[in-house]
Order: structure tokens, then sequence, then C-alpha cells
């Protein structure tokens, strides 16, 4: 190995602590609520009547942040509890999204976030027996999936060290969303979580 690789490697060795502990990581876990518009039409075009307002969705969050004050985020969440679809098909709508994020703490207990960027809608309608293939198994749902782009942002509020409580907002725009009455949707609530690292933009 020539000299030139060695000290290289020997700056990263003592370097590595140095970066890692520059770096900011968030996860978080909560629970929020969909809110949609409903609509006026009554026909028995399918999905003409049906909303995504209401539900418990528990929520799962994680952020890294790459350079000063921007980084990438991914987010899961799905309705706790199966809805009834048109009033007699059980269905749960799950909400992935990955975002650019842009987060800076302003002083020592507040850090407003902002998020951007895209994802999909899963949408599984259970039925009363199992779909079963060589390579996916046995469900007993079907699931119809629609890209999406959102846009949103919380304020964490650190209450302990770097333990921090987040009132959050999320609006989805659904691409083709002909199950239900909308193509847009708000998702908000509340998540508590806790920051690996020194928040950067502050000590």
């Amino acid at each position: 190995m020539s000299k030139v690789k060695v000290v290289l490697a020997v700056s990263v060795f003592f370097l590595l602590p140095t970066i890692i502990h520059a770096q900011q990581f968030d996860v978080g876990f909560g629970v929020d609520t969909i809110s949609a518009p409903s609509t006026n039409v009554t026909s028995t075009f399918v999905g003409s009547t049906q909303s995504l307002t209401g539900g418990a969705y528990p929520i799962f969050s994680a952020d890294y942040l790459l350079k000063r004050h921007f980084g990438i985020q991914g987010e899961v969440a799905w309705r706790a509890a199966q809805n009834l679809y048109l009033g007699f098909e059980p269905y749960r709508p799950i909400f992935f999204d990955f975002n650019a994020i842009y987060s800076r703490k302003i002083n020592r207990y507040v850090a407003p976030e902002l998020a951007a960027g895209i994802g999909a809608e899963s949408v599984r309608f259970y039925q009363n027996y199992f779909n079963c293939s060589f390579f996916g198994g046995c469900t007993n749902y079907v699931t119809s999936t629609h890209f999406l782009g959102d846009v949103g942002g919380g304020l964490r509020l650190y209450v302990h060290g770097n333990f921090f409580v987040r009132p959050e907002a999320h609006l989805y725009w659904i691409h083709n969303n002909v199950e239900f009455s909308s193509n847009h949707a708000t998702r908000y609530g509340i998540s508590i979580g806790y920051t690996f690292g020194s928040p950067i933009g502050y000590p």
C-alpha cells in the first residue's frame, strides 16, 4: 500500500467521528388524521361519494441532514382501523412519501422544518377470500396504488435534551385518485421524536 493510501486511510479513521458528529439524524412517531373534500355529486359512479376524511393514522418518519440544513426524509402513514368503502367493502389507505427537507434550529428549543417530495397512496381493499401467487404468497386484499406529490412541514419543540414534540401537516396531490371524491388530501397531527447528533444550526 502506498504512503498516500496510508495517509488517506488514517485521516479518514480520525476524521470519521467528527463527520458523524456533524450530521443530524431524526426519527419520529406520532398519530395524524386525514382531511379531504367530500362531494355533492349523488351518482352511482364508483368513488364519487367516498371521501378519505377521518381515521387515526400512525406515522413513522426519519430524516438525515446531509449538508448544512438540507437533507432527505422518508415517511409512512397508515389508517389504524379499516373503514368501509361505499358502505360495504373494508379498506385501508397507506401513504408513503420521500422528500427533500430543510430544517434549522433557531434556538435551543425550536426548529421549524419544511419538506416536499413524491410518494404513493396504496389502498388495500379487503376480501373474504385469499389471492395466492407463487412469488407474492397469499393475501386477503387487492391493492390500488397511485403516484402522489406532497408538501408540508412541522415545528419541532425540544422539550428535554434531544427529545422533541412536533405539530405537523402535509398536503397530498394524488394522481388519478378515482376511488375517492378528491385528488388531494391533508394529513395533520403530532409526533414525538429524537434527534441524534447536535442539531445543525445551533450548538
